[in-house]
C-alpha cells in the first residue's frame, strides 16, 4: 500500500513541498495528492503589481506538476481531524449542500499543512467592509479595478509601512501618478532599515509624491476616509490595509498544539509537537530561528521550511539522515515600483546591518528573486538531480532510526 502525503495549500510553501517531495521519494510507494482552493499557483509576491495594473504570468498547476507524480485536488480544506488523519474538502466554489456541506474526507498517513495566512484587520472597526488588501488575488483585482475607476486627484491610503505596505505603496504611486497617494505608518519611515536604507527609501518616496504620515495609528477605516488615534481625518478614494496578516484558522479548530497566533508549534523538522504525523510549513507554523526568534511571515521564510519538511519526511519514510539546515535570514528585498528598489542586509536574526543595495541594481536583484520563487515552484523536477528513493515499510523504526542519525544534508 502507498503511503499517502497530503499537502494542503499550493501557495509558494505548499508547491515547494509537494515538488521536492515528488523528487525525493519514488512514486510507487507514495501517493502525493496537492490541494488547493485554485487550479493555478498565484505569486502572491507580485499581488501589488496585480493591483496597479500589470498582468502576471498564468501557471496552471496541471502543467507544473505534469510527469511527477502529484495528484491535483482543486478544493476547498473545510475542516481536519488530526486523530483520525482525515482531511475535509469541497469543490472549490460549489455552495454547501447537505448536513455536511457536500463535504469529501481524504485520508493521510502524513500530513503537510501550508494553508498560508491571509490579511489581518486587528479589530480595526471598517477595514472589513471597507478597505481593500492585497493579500490575495481577488483583493489585488478588486483594488486593480477600484483604482482604475478613481478619479485625479483623489486619495489612496496605504495603512501600514512593513514591506508589503512599501511595495504596494511605491508601486500604485508609479503606476497612478494622477492619484495622490499617501502613506500610514505607526512608527518612523522604514525605522527598521540601515541609515542607507532609510535615507534612499526616503529619496524614493518623495520623488514618487508619496506624503508619508508617520508614527500614526489607523482606529478607523469608512468608505472615504481613515481615522487616527490622535483624532485626524485622512481622507481616501481608496483605502489599502497592509497592516499584519493572520493565518488560516482551521489550525486552532484542531486538536494540533497553537501558539497565540494560531500558528502550529514545530520542531527543527517542521513536524508538529504534538502530532507526529502533521509537518506545518511558511506563515502556518511556529518555527523559531536564530536567537530564540520566530520566523517572520514572508516567502524567504516560508520556502526553506518547505525544504525543511519535505526532506525531514522523506528521511523517516526512507531510513535516511535528517536535515538540520539552519533558518537564518541574509536580506530583506523591497521593490519600490519597476524602476528601484532596496535589498537590505541583515544578521541571522532579521535585524538590520549598515548595508544595503539601492537603485536600478536593487530592482533588478528583487526581480531575479521572485522569478526564482516562481521557477522553483514551476519546475519541481529540474535544477538538482532527483533522489528518489524507497519507503521503508517499518515506519515506526524508520523514523526512529532517522531520528538517531540526524545530521546535515544540503537543501
Amino acid at each position: 500500500m502507498q503511503h499517502r502525503i497530503i499537502v494542503l495549500g499550493a501557495g509558494y510553501t505548499g508547491a515547494v513541498a509537494a515538488g521536492r517531495l515528488a523528487r525525493r521519494l519514488h512514486p510507487a510507494d507514495v501517493e502525493i495528492t496537492l490541494v488547493n482552493a485554485a487550479p493555478d499557483f498565484v505569486e502572491r509576491v507580485r499581488m501589488h503589481q496585480l493591483a496597479a495594473g500589470q498582468d502576471l504570468r498564468h501557471r496552471p498547476f496541471t502543467e507544473m506538476f505534469e510527469g511527477t507524480g502529484v495528484r491535483l485536488k482543486v478544493a476547498e480544506v473545510t475542516g481536519v481531524d488530526v486523530d483520525r488523519r482525515t482531511v475535509a474538502v469541497k469543490d472549490a466554489g460549489v455552495k454547501d449542500a447537505g448536513a455536511d456541506g457536500g463535504a469529501e474526507r481524504l485520508e493521510y498517513d502524513t500530513l503537510v499543512y501550508a494553508l498560508g495566512s491571509g490579511w489581518n484587520d486587528r479589530g480595526v472597526p471598517g477595514v472589513a467592509e471597507h478597505a481593500h488588501d492585497v493579500a490575495s488575488r481577488a483583493g489585488a483585482l478588486r483594488l486593480r479595478e477600484r483604482l482604475a475607476g478613481l478619479e485625479a486627484g483623489r486619495s489612496v491610503v496605504v495603512v501600514g509601512g512593513g514591506l508589503t505596505g512599501l511595495e504596494a505603496a511605491t508601486e500604485i504611486a508609479e503606476s497612478h501618478p494622477r492619484l495622490a497617494v499617501s502613506l500610514a505608518v505607526r512608527g518612523g519611515l522604514g525605522d527598521w532599515l540601515s541609515e542607507k536604507g532609510r535615507g534612499h527609501l526616503r529619496k524614493v518616496v518623495d520623488g514618487l509624491g508619496i506624503t508619508v504620515h508617520e508614527h500614526t495609528d489607523v482606529t478607523g477605516v469608512a468608505a472615504d476616509r481613515v481615522t487616527t488615534a490622535d483624532g485626524r481625518e485622512i481622507g481616501a478614494g481608496a483605502t489599502v490595509w497592509t497592516a499584519g496578516f493572520a493565518v488560516h484558522p482551521i489550525a486552532r479548530s484542531t486538536a494540533l498544539e497553537v501558539g497565540a497566533t494560531g500558528q502550529i508549534v514545530v520542531d527543527g523538522t517542521m513536524r508538529s509537537m504534538s502530532h507526529p504525523d502533521v509537518y506545518a510549513v511558511g506563515d502556518a507554523a511556529l518555527v523559531m530561528g536564530p536567537g530564540g526568534k520566530p520566523l517572520r511571515m514572508s516567502c524567504a521564510s516560508g520556502v526553506p521550511t518547505s525544504w525543511q519538511a519535505a526532506d525531514s519526511i522523506a528521511a523517516r519514510l526512507t531510513g535516511g539522515k535528517l536535515p538540520r539546515t539552519p533558518l537564518r535570514y541574509f536580506n530583506q528585498c523591497v521593490s519600490l515600483g519597476r524602476r528601484d528598489g532596496l535589498i537590505q542586509y541583515v544578521t541571522a536574526d532579521d535585524r538590520a546591518v549598515n548595508a544595503a543595495l539601492t537603485g536600478r541594481l536593487a530592482a533588478f536583484y528583487k526581480e531575479l528573486v521572485c522569478r526564482g520563487a516562481a521557477w522553483g515552484v514551476a519546475n519541481p523536477l529540474l535544477g538538482m538531480p532527483a533522489r528518489r528513493r524507497r519507503v521503508v515499510r517499518d515506519a515506526a523504526r524508520t523514523a526512529a532510526a532517522a531520528d538517531a542519525t540526524a545530521a546535515d544534508v544540503p537543501a
